[in-house]
């Protein structure tokens, strides 16, 4: 497996290595996992390995190989948000029926320079109505040479007959270990910083490289962390108008908000591991002394109670409740410390 430029996903590379041995490739696979897990790097892998010009593919210099690490290989193509020419000012947000329209078309034609036609849809679960319809009646009637590859973070949003016709794989976070040992090996990041990201990355090697190479992703978070240990000595007002500000953010953008509260639920999940003497296995390694400290405050009771009002926030959010309402009843429900 060494000509698979993937870190960790042994199972899913082993399967995929014995389909290509065998030449029994399925005509479509569904790749799920959390996002930046490798999922598209799989896939550009694979596209490789079916149009690689070596013995053992994918080697990863020959000319296939390299043209579709550039993203110039004529019959590998990637359909996904954005990719259709849309503004920047009108962000697309979903896969439309005519982008797949336009897969067809190119999938009906043999391949240009390569063996195979690989089709790579990116957030295939971002996919509308009519273009998943569309795409099952081509899933249904395979067509030689031609390999679609569907990826997604949340499959539960695709219809059950587009997931039917796919070859399931399931791509895990890593495990930390994996991910400094990565950034070690890949990246010219200092030893404390790579254990670091590979805490913060919960288990994707994506995130940690964009981090290693982008200050700006660590100031973020510095920023957040420090609003988040100010809300915790706050008092109510403050709170308040907190969950004011959180709920108008999730109005315009309700990814930032749920990273804000996962963050929240880092903190108090290492509050957790303090308290159970755990110290090796919190996430935000860089922030012990403050933890420790913070630890003394609370009892075991409290901390749990945090940790499922959170979990209880960000749930409801997903199922569309009053943002506002739920934000300032989890605000309120943050104990202060010694009390």
């Amino acid at each position: 497996m060494s000509g698979w430029q993937v870190v960790g996903q042994t199972k899913a590379v082993s399967l995929l290595q014995r389909s290509l041995e065998r030449e029994a490739v399925a005509h479509a696979y569904l790749l799920v996992g959390p996002p930046h897990v490798g999922k598209m790097t799989l896939a550009l892998e694979l596209a490789k390995a079916l149009n690689c010009e070596a013995s053992e593919p994918p080697c990863g210099v020959c000319d296939s190989c390299q043209k579709i690490a550039l993203a110039k290989h004529a019959d590998v193509q990637i359909i996904g948000l954005n990719r259709d020419g849309n503004s920047v000012e009108k962000p697309q947000v979903e896969i439309s029926i005519d982008q797949i329209r336009q897969m067809q078309h190119s999938a009906s034609l043999p391949p240009f320079e390569g063996r195979h036609k690989v089709f790579i849809i990116d957030r295939a679960e971002l996919l509308s109505n009519e273009a998943a319809n569309c795409l099952l009646k081509t899933l249904e009637e395979p067509v030689g040479k031609v390999i679609f590859i569907l990826l997604t973070i949340n499959e539960r949003l695709l219809p059950a007959t587009v997931i039917s016709r796919c070859q399931r794989l399931e791509l895990p976070p890593l495990a930390a270990t994996e991910v400094e040992a990565a950034l070690n090996s890949r990246c010219d990041v200092e030893p404390q910083k790579a254990r670091l990201l590979a805490r913060l990355s919960h288990g994707c090697l994506g995130w940690a490289l964009s981090a290693a190479f982008d200050g700006g992703l660590l100031e973020q978070r510095a920023e957040r962390m420090d609003r988040l240990l100010s809300i915790i000595e706050a008092d109510c007002d403050e709170r308040f108008a907190y969950a004011t500000q959180l709920a108008a953010q999730f109005s315009q953008n309700r990814k930032l908000v749920q990273e804000i509260l996962d963050l929240w639920l880092d903190y108090w999940r290492d509050l957790l591991l303090i308290k159970a003497g755990c110290d090796d296995a919190i996430t935000n390694a860089d922030m012990l002394v403050t933890l420790v400290d913070q630890a003394r405050g609370y009892s075991l009771v409290q901390i749990r109670s945090v940790i499922n009002s959170i979990k209880s926030a960000a749930e409801q959010l997903r199922q569309n409740a009053n943002p506002r309402l739920v934000l300032e009843v989890l605000m309120l429900g943050i104990p202060r410390r010694g009390r």
